[in-house]
């Protein structure tokens, strides 16, 4: 693994012991946190950094001692998110055990990530296009690296024979689609936790690419 494909993978494990770590100082953590609310309720476009500042408890002008301008803390919060969404994939692309399990690994770890921490999911997954394009295609190659990490899986799969699919990049694409989905609807008060959620779209991503019962990792 090269310094450059690393320098993600710390990123992503600091955002698992606290959240936003790599995030410094105190009050360009706020600011983000604050920005990552106004995206997720009124969406990018519609948020002003007065609404930004205004959440974080600071004014206006104190937002530009830290960010640039308002794009820039849309790409902070989309790369954090899309490099944590790759370390995870890739750490279980890299698991042990045969395809069946990893694949198992892969969909409850992003499928958990999306559900607990759904406010961030949202804006990380579905404001892309709100990036320009100096910015956007950093975050098309996060999301290129994560679709290798699961076609990798899928690929596995079949050819030890352990899946049964005719379209690995088209199968690919339906079960990333159904683990980002999760940020879309999840509910906190909901009557199924992160966990749950995930246990569940392990076992209909394993019977979509054709694992037998037998195959299949217990769910617990």
């Amino acid at each position: 693994m090269t310094q450059d494909e690393q320098a993600p993978d710390r990123a992503a494990q600091a955002v698992d012991e606290v959240p936003w770590a790599e995030v410094t100082p105190d009050a360009a953590r706020r600011l983000l946190v604050a920005a990552v609310e106004a995206f997720a309720e009124r969406g990018y476009h519609a948020t002003t950094t007065r609404d930004i500042a205004s959440r974080a408890g600071m004014s206006p002008a104190a937002l530009y001692i830290h960010y640039k301008t308002k794009e820039e803390l849309l790409l902070r919060i989309s790369r954090i998110g899309h490099e944590k969404a790759l370390l995870i994939l890739r750490r279980a692309a890299d698991g042990e055990g045969g395809a069946a399990e990893r694949l198992t690994e892969a969909v409850r770890s992003f499928v958990r990530w999306h559900a607990g921490h759904h406010t961030t999911a949202r804006v990380v997954q579905y404001e892309l296009d709100s990036l320009g394009e100096e910015h956007r295609p950093a975050i098309v190659e996060l999301r290129r690296r994560s679709d290798a990490a699961v076609r990798e899986i899928i690929g596995d799969g079949v050819a030890s024979g352990e899946f049964d699919v005719p379209d690995v990049p088209g199968t690919t694409l339906a079960v990333l689609s159904l683990c980002i989905d999760v940020a879309r609807w999840f509910n906190a008060e909901g009557r199924r936790t992160p966990d749950e959620v995930g246990a569940l779209y392990a076992d209909l991503v394993l019977r979509m690419v054709g694992a037998d019962a037998q195959r299949r990792p217990a769910q617990t």
